[in-house]
This record gives C-alpha cells, structure tokens and sequence, in this order.
C-alpha cells in the first residue's frame, strides 16, 4: 500500500495492500478500506466505515462522521459505501442512528459531487449521481439510476424511485415514483425522465406504456386507488410499470408526488 507520511493511520484500521492513502487524511480505527481505494489527500474516514474496490475519495470529503441528530450519543452506528465510486471534495456520508437503521448505505458506481450530503440512515442504490451540493435528508432512500440535480433537496423518510430525475434546486418533501421526473420548489410531477430512460436504452414500446399508466394513474375520474388497480391490471405483464405499482404499494411515512395537472395531451409526441 502506499501511505503518505502525513497521513494518521490508526490502529486497527484494515486497509487493503493496494489502497493509496495521500497527505493529511486520518483514517478510523474501524474503517476499513477495499482493493483499490484511493483517498487523495485530507479526506476523514471516521467511525465504522467500509468503503468498497475502488472507489476514490477527494479532498475534505468526511465520510462515516456523527450523525447530524439531537438524539444521537454516540452509540455504534456505521456507514458502508459500495465499490467504484467517486466522492468529490467535500463531500459528506453520515453514520446511522440507533433509532433508524444504524447504517448509512451508498451502493456501487455512485457519484457523489462536490458538497453533496447524504444523511443518516439513507439507502441509496448504485449508480446514483450526485450533483454539486444535492443534499439527502435522513432516512430517505434512493433507488438505482437516480439522477439528483445540484443544489436539490430531498425532505427526510422520502423515497425517489429507480431511474428518476430530480431537478437542479428541487426541494422534494414528496415521495418521487420510478421513472418520474420532478422539478420546482416545492416540486412537482412533470412527466417521465425520458431523457434518463432512453440513454438506459429503454425501447420505444417501454416507454409508451410507462407514459401510459403513468397517465392513467393520475387522470381525473374515479378514487387514486381504482386506478392503481387498474393499472396493475392492465400492466401486469410490463416489469417497468409493476416497478411504479409496486413503489407506491409499499408503506411510506411520506405523501406521493404529484403532477398539477394532466400531464401529456393525447397524442404527445414519444420523441
């Protein structure tokens, strides 16, 4: 391993043979570093941290600090990010708390840009992008391939479904379905994130149906819950849609997103 002079290294730590640990970073006792990590220069690695292959942490990122919770005494919680991902300068990754989970959760191939926060307790899945100072309250989780905005805000116990996009300073106080595409403060629902799904190479006829159950789902005629039914009914077959049935059927501390009105005339253009 290559370890810079400067750098406090306490005991304890387990850190891989091919971790490179630059000037002016302090690794926790606790931590412990996968194949390949590369922390670049005055990063803190604190408390119980694991931090998955690969993965690059630049300049004043702090990752596994105490909670930010008036409730927290310092019982033993942690933080575990996946492999392969890259956490830019500043970046922050709290511990959990015993009230929550007890662990932060990062998954695989995520980007976390300069400022980015996620809270205690979080769950976020892989490849996960971070825009500069996008910030996570606690508890919220957050599917794969979600693309959050700089400068957003996502309000604590929400959940923000696969694929989504939250838009640059979105404050989100809302649960996001899969696929949706929020935007605003307070944000709302408009529409698909049609851009994301297509650079995922999802067909054509994936997305026509999303855009139609999504449609479906938030028309104006009978209760949200006939047509949830519905939806399910008529899509069963469809794993993109059942992946929107099944988010909102799942239980949340948090109210569902919304658009504020009908969302595509008939006959929209798909491109």
């Amino acid at each position: 391993m290559r370890i810079h002079p400067t750098a406090i290294i306490e005991d304890g730590a387990s850190i891989a043979d091919s971790v490179a640990i630059g000037p002016w970073c302090r690794v926790s006792s606790r931590a412990t570093l996968a194949e390949g990590v590369e922390l670049k220069s005055h990063v803190v690695i604190d408390g119980r941290t694991s931090i998955g292959p690969r993965t690059v942490v630049y300049p004043f990122a702090v990752l596994g600090g105490p909670p930010q919770h008036l409730g927290y005494k310092g019982e033993d919680t942690s933080v575990r990010i996946g492999a392969d991902c890259i956490i830019r300068e500043h970046a922050t990754v709290n511990a959990g708390t015993v009230a929550g989970r007890g662990e932060t959760v990062v998954g695989d191939k995520c980007f976390l840009m300069t400022g980015a926060h996620v809270a205690h307790d979080c769950r976020v899945g892989s490849n996960v992008i971070f825009a500069n100072n996008a910030t996570l309250g606690g508890h919220v989780l957050v599917e794969d391939f979600v693309f959050l905005g700089g400068l957003c805000a996502i309000h604590q116990f929400c959940r923000i479904g696969a694929y989504a996009f939250i838009g640059g300073c979105a404050a989100v106080p809302t649960d996001v379905i899969p696929y949706g595409s929020a935007n605003g403060n307070h944000a709302t629902l408009a529409g698909l994130n049609l851009i994301g799904m297509k650079r995922r190479g999802m067909s054509r006829a994936v997305i026509h149906d999303l855009r139609a159950a999504v449609r479906m789902l938030f028309a104006a005629e009978d209760s949200f819950q006939e047509r949830l039914d519905r939806v399910a009914a008529e899509y069963a077959s469809r794993d993109e849609v059942m992946r929107i049935v099944n988010f909102i059927r799942e239980d949340t501390r948090r109210p569902l997103m919304a658009p504020p009105r009908r969302l595509w005339p008939a006959g929209e253009n798909l491109e």
